[in-house]
């Protein structure tokens, strides 16, 4: 319980001395885009990378060299936990933002750094504002900035190995012509979500797959791309869980 009102107090503090570094981040941000973005990505890198280590969070990294760090892509994995996104954001190379539920704009702070590091807030029960989120996200990427998202549309709190891909999730990509890169996610909702609310210290895999080109798929594949995709990681997690 300790390793979690840790983790909960550094947040707290986090978000209210970065008010000040919100607004310096905004002056600069008028002068240079690029400068703040990177500054205030590198930022939230380090604060979840001190979260990950308050929690006790051993991560085994593969496949890392995967990643192109020269280009936009978007990333696509299985979801179990918040921690997910701790861990994942942690680890992007270049400036990343990540598609949340539409919940997430009531948080104070944090949704103002979300939307500073270009997250987009998705309600799917609204099929034309869902596919708004979709369109930013379109542009995101056009414009140099990766996006995430996780294609369950919500965390797995099933047994089964994951929920069915959404294939709205993949519009992203397939418009854009970008990469696709594959996350496989093993163990993170043993850090809080499977004993809630205690925090445990826990062995987590993450595997990042062979960047999809949808483009260089035949016809019947990219008609099912989520589908596809989702094997791809679904074989990865059977690989890293030994107990599956």
């Amino acid at each position: 319980m300790l390793r979690a009102i840790l983790a909960l107090l550094f947040a707290i503090l986090y978000l209210i001395i970065g008010i000040p570094v919100l607004f310096v981040e905004w002056i600069i941000g008028k002068f240079n885009r690029q400068a703040a973005d990177i500054s205030q990505l590198r930022m939230v890198q380090w604060a979840f990378r001190v979260i990950l280590f308050i929690c006790g969070t051993r991560l085994t990294i593969i496949g890392e060299e995967n990643v192109p760090k020269d280009q936009p892509v978007l990333y696509i994995g299985n979801h179990r936990s918040y921690f997910d996104i701790i861990i994942t954001y942690s680890r992007c190379p270049r400036l990343t933002g990540y598609v949340a539920k539409d919940s997430m704009k009531k948080v104070p702070l944090l949704s103002v750094w979300m939307t500073r590091l270009h997250c987009l807030f998705i309600n799917r029960s609204d099929v034309k504002e869902a596919l708004k989120t979709i369109l930013a996200g379109i542009d995101n990427i056009k414009n140099g900035i990766s996006m995430c998202i996780f294609p369950e549309g919500t965390r797995n709190k099933t047994e089964d190995l994951m929920l069915p891909f959404k294939e709205g999730s993949f519009k992203m990509a397939e418009k854009t012509g970008c990469l696709i890169v594959p996350m496989a996610i093993s163990g993170s909702a043993d850090i809080l979500e499977a004993h809630f609310p205690k925090v445990k210290p826990v062995h987590v895999i993450v595997e990042y797959g062979k960047p999809i080109d949808p483009k260089s798929l035949d016809k019947d594949t990219r008609k099912k791309l989520g589908s596809h995709c989702q094997g791809v990681i679904a074989e990865m997690l059977e690989k890293n869980n030994p107990q599956i």
